[in-house]
């Protein structure tokens, strides 16, 4: 067997930067861009990058009207609305309490799971994490002083950017898990109906703007950055952190499996608060870090590996697969993912390309801002 020649755990490291470092790159763009124009330019270049290699490796873009139909559904949620909203917040709070929100898309996909997915049988300890974790945010917006809170209009914002994710990863699994969307063509739609939906955005908030047509390419000068700057941070967030990202993501959950993957969701805030604090000389608050630090530590066990044959059960059904364990000499039990449709077991070739929709379809995908 060829072993790579990065290995995984170098791409983990380098996944975890990129994403964690997008609430800087917003933060610096908006010194010269719209927010709007800041989501629609990531699309952009994320979808050029993504589907020009999924046209280099040979790959192709799915088909049939029903499965565009739910893309578009997809490219709203995982795309459009989290880009645009979060970088909507980061107009009113600062990058690092931005990135928090996004602490929120783990709890957001158990929600979304009771909505969408009723026979997923969810455990009374992840309700709980919920209830905890909403007594997190509550406690980072620190409604009983209108002195010292966060701005709460932009950190909901940022919460709901946060569980945009979750939303349309549980809409992914619930209407595209029977879909033949191997490699990069799930993300590679998703990018591109997300691109179209932000065209008729873009057009409104131009108009709305006064500026015409001409204000989607309108920008303002710099002032507290060098002029080239800010542009190139978008640039940076869509080719990088909404481009190559998505390859090294498949590489990270083909080399390590999903389950090392989801971590990821517990690291990027993480980054963006020290990106925020070090390079931006911003600050939270002792009632943030603490909110922080009850949030991630929820989001931690919502995805934390259930141990018990039952749990094991529940956790496969709310990831559309069916886990049979059986028994060895030495007492471990080994399990064997199968689809849910009985006898769909058709080879090495077909579980591979499962295997690469896993980040997308699996219920493991994590998202940066």
């Amino acid at each position: 067997m060829v072993q790579p020649r990065v290995p995984w755990q170098a791409k983990f490291v380098a996944l975890v930067l990129i994403w964690g470092s997008s609430f800087l790159l917003m933060k610096v763009g908006l010194e010269s861009l719209g927010p709007v124009q800041i989501s629609a330019l990531r699309t952009a270049t994320g979808a050029v990058v993504v589907t020009s290699l999924l046209v280099l490796g040979g790959g192709r873009l799915p088909s049939g009207a029903r499965v565009w139909g739910h893309l578009v559904v997809c490219g709203f949620f995982l795309a459009a609305l989290p880009f645009t909203l979060f970088a909507l917040s980061e107009t009113r709070i600062s990058s690092a309490l931005a990135g928090i929100g996004n602490a929120a898309t783990p709890i957001a996909t158990v929600l979304a799971t009771l909505a969408l997915l009723p026979g997923a049988g969810l455990t009374g300890r992840r309700v709980v994490a919920v209830v905890v974790g909403f007594a997190g945010v509550v406690t980072i917006m620190e409604p009983w002083t209108s002195a010292s809170g966060p701005d709460l209009l932009g950190f909901a914002m940022a919460l709901g950017g946060g569980a945009s994710y979750g939303v349309g990863w549980t809409y992914n699994r619930r209407f595209l898990a029977g879909a033949d969307l191997g490699g990069l063509a799930m993300p590679a739609a998703t990018l591109l109906t997300g691109l179209a939906l932000m065209v008729p955005v873009s057009l409104t908030w131009a108009a709305t703007s006064g500026g015409g047509l001409g204000a989607l390419t309108r920008t303002v000068p710099a002032t507290d950055v060098p002029g080239w700057l800010p542009l190139a941070c978008v640039l940076v967030l869509g080719v990088v952190g909404t481009g190559f990202a998505y390859v090294l993501q498949f590489d990270v959950v083909r080399g390590a499996g999903p389950l090392v993957g989801s971590t990821i969701t517990y690291l990027i805030p993480v980054v963006s608060v020290l990106l925020g604090v070090l390079v931006l000389r911003e600050r939270l608050g002792l009632w943030q870090v603490v909110g922080f630090a009850v949030v991630l530590a929820a989001a931690w066990v919502v995805n934390r590996t259930p141990r018990s044959p039952e749990a094991v059960v529940v956790r496969s059904r709310e990831q559309g697969v069916v886990v049979v364990q059986g028994l060895e000499g030495d007492g471990r039990a080994p399990e064997r993912a199968l689809r849910d449709e009985p006898g769909d077991d058709r080879g090495h070739a077909e579980r591979r390309q499962r295997e690469d929709r896993g980040a997308w379809s699996g219920g493991e995908r994590v998202e940066d801002a």
